[in-house]
């Protein structure tokens, strides 16, 4: 067996070349081809993935300026004691870019003294309707304050009584003044 290999060797010398390794002309041309086919999905599937995170960026951004406008009025609410039906929009500059807001406030059916908030969020450079984020929240109408409760709490923080801080309906701790 081994004589027969030699003489295949040798036939194929005599023939006139050695076998040469690599590549034929059609094998580098499928190769191409399988390049050209994929190069273009996978940079489409990159600038999708690139135009995904800046979506989930402005977002994002857009959740925090909502929060920031709830917050405000909230705060607004807490000075004035007031909150009634209105809408109202204004502009807004976080992450070095202007965003627009619009709200709208809106008695809650069926539940008196209670109302719904809607702040609806966009990008300042994009038209109206262009919405990023949309933020509901339910806020209470009644705004009574106990004066007379808030005027003692106020006045033990001023004597630096804080220990004292309770509103009557409180029972002391066990193992303290009061207890067993």
């Amino acid at each position: 067996m081994r004589h027969c290999a030699n003489a295949v060797t040798a036939s194929h010398a005599a023939a006139g070349g050695v076998r040469q390794r690599g590549f034929t002309l059609v094998e580098v041309m499928v190769a191409l081809a399988i390049v050209a086919i994929t190069l273009p999905a996978l940079t489409m599937t990159l600038r999708q993935q690139a135009d995904d995170t800046a979506y989930l960026r402005d977002k994002t951004q857009a959740q925090l300026v909502a929060a920031n406008t709830l917050a405000e009025l909230r705060l607004r609410v807490a000075a004035t004691r007031e909150l009634k039906a209105e809408k109202s929009n204004g502009n807004a500059r976080l992450a070095q870019r202007d965003w627009r807001w619009r709200m709208e406030i809106t008695q809650a059916p069926g539940v008196a003294k209670f109302f719904r908030v809607d702040i609806r969020v966009g990008l300042a450079e994009q038209e109206e309707s262009a919405t990023l984020y949309e933020l509901s929240a339910f806020m209470s109408g009644d705004l009574q304050v106990d004066n007379s409760r808030s005027a003692t709490a106020s006045r033990d923080v001023r004597k630096g009584n804080q220990d004292d801080l309770t509103t009557g309906d409180e029972t002391p701790n066990p193992g303290t003044e009061g207890g067993p």
